[in-house]
């Protein structure tokens, strides 16, 4: 017997009514779409993955010389066709760059104070890692340097960073926060250069990074500075807007924020952001 034709129009009614709301939920958004990925983390992969090969210079604070070699190849390996380009310095000599018009495409200083005094210069920056300082002794550390107040000692020939450089801000911010007074031999440019002053044993202890003093091997003896006396450094990333290759210049960015990146940085001791 064939179905009363009243009841199947009935039935195809009902389905209908039932679909409409289903496919609706499909095509809505809603923030209940069931996706593994946070929208900001697809944008960010699909702007990635669409950005043009370029050729992209980037301004970097000289306490990331050696981690930023191997993060620019990690980089240059995933994105075939990209070249990137490191010009390493003392922060402030890349804030003097980036404001007399140098041709870069990026920026990563050793603290927010010079990023904050760029903001006409650069898009939003991101803070990609942290540090933090400790004394860099003589081989051996013949003069038994065992802290801060060490320092004060006249024997001692110190050397630290000029006050203009990152590194040599967060030198007096300790320094003075412990009401110790320090005459040091000579101020430099930037970290790498107070290291090598105690590497070389022009100098019998300098205070520096811990990124750097580690990759000393013994040349020199670290002695710890503790986390109630110690300062903090951030390292913020920017583009620079001038930069003729905006696109790929913000993928470099982003890209220091990523899970490979972040694992670059913290093998070679950075702190997380």
């Amino acid at each position: 017997m064939s179905p009363n034709p009243t009841r199947r129009r009935a039935a195809a009614t009902l389905t209908a009514a039932l679909l409409v709301p289903a496919l609706s939920a499909c095509g809505s958004d809603g923030g209940k779409s069931g996706a593994t990925a946070s929208p900001s983390a697809s944008a960010s992969a699909s702007a990635s993955a669409q950005v043009k090969p370029a050729n992209l210079t980037v301004l970097a604070a000289s306490s990331l010389t050696d981690v930023f070699k191997t993060a620019g190849a990690a980089y240059e390996k995933s994105h075939p066709g990209t070249k990137v380009t490191f010009s390493f310095a003392g922060s402030q000599e890349l804030a003097a760059q980036v404001k007399q018009g140098a041709p870069a495409d990026a920026l990563v200083t050793a603290d927010t104070k010079t990023m904050d005094g760029l903001r006409a210069e650069t898009g939003d920056a991101t803070v990609i890692a942290k540090n933090r300082l400790v004394i860099a002794t003589g081989k051996g550390n013949p003069f038994k340097i065992d802290d801060l107040k060490d320092l004060a000692d006249s024997k001692i020939k110190v050397v630290l960073a000029a006050p203009e450089v990152p590194v040599g801000r967060y030198s007096k911010q300790i320094l003075d926060a412990q009401k110790i007074e320090v005459k040091p031999v000579s101020q430099e440019p930037n970290v790498r250069a107070v290291l090598s002053k105690v590497e070389l044993g022009e100098a019998d202890a300098g205070l520096v990074y811990k990124t750097d003093s580690a990759k000393s091997g013994d040349k020199v003896v670290n002695v710890d500075i503790p986390d109630d006396q110690n300062a903090v450094a951030s390292y913020p990333a920017a583009t620079i807007k001038q930069s003729k290759n905006g696109e790929a210049a913000a993928a470099f960015v982003a890209w220091l924020s990523t899970p490979e990146a972040q694992k670059i940085l913290q093998d070679a001791g950075f702190q997380k952001p």
